[in-house]
C-alpha cells in the first residue's frame, strides 16, 4: 500500500544484463525428483527469462522459464547444498551466468 491509500503492483527483481566474461550454465531439462517444490525466490514476469530459485528435498536449484516463439521452455540447474545453491542465485542476478 502507498501513500494515500493507493495500491502499488509489485515489480520483481531484474536480473542484471550479462557482464563481460559471463559463464554459461548447463542447464538440464526437468526431471521429477521431488513431490513437492518449494519457490522461494524469482525474479519478474515481465522479462523473456523468468528464473526461481526452488527448494526440494533439501537441496537447492534454479529453474529456468524461457518464453520461446513457440511456447515456453523449462530447464533447471543442478541441485546443490545450500551455498553454492545461493552463490549460482546471486551471480545469475548479477549477471555473471546466464
Amino acid at each position: 500500500m502507498a501513500a494515500g491509500g493507493l495500491t502499488v503492483e509489485y515489480h520483481g527483481i531484474h536480473p542484471a544484463h550479462p557482464k563481460a566474461g559471463w559463464e554459461k550454465l548447463p542447464w538440464q531439462e526437468c526431471r521429477p525428483r521431488a513431490s513437492r517444490i518449494r519457490v522461494l525466490e524469482h525474479t519478474c514476469e515481465c522479462q523473456d527469462i523468468v528464473y526461481e530459485l526452488c527448494q526440494a528435498g533439501g537441496l537447492l536449484f534454479t529453474r529456468r522459464h524461457y518464453r520461446a516463439a513457440d511456447g515456453i521452455v523449462v530447464s533447471e540447474s543442478e541441485w546443490l547444498r545450500s551455498i553454492p545453491a545461493r552463490r549460482l542465485w546471486t551471480n545469475i542476478l548479477l549477471g555473471h551466468i546466464r
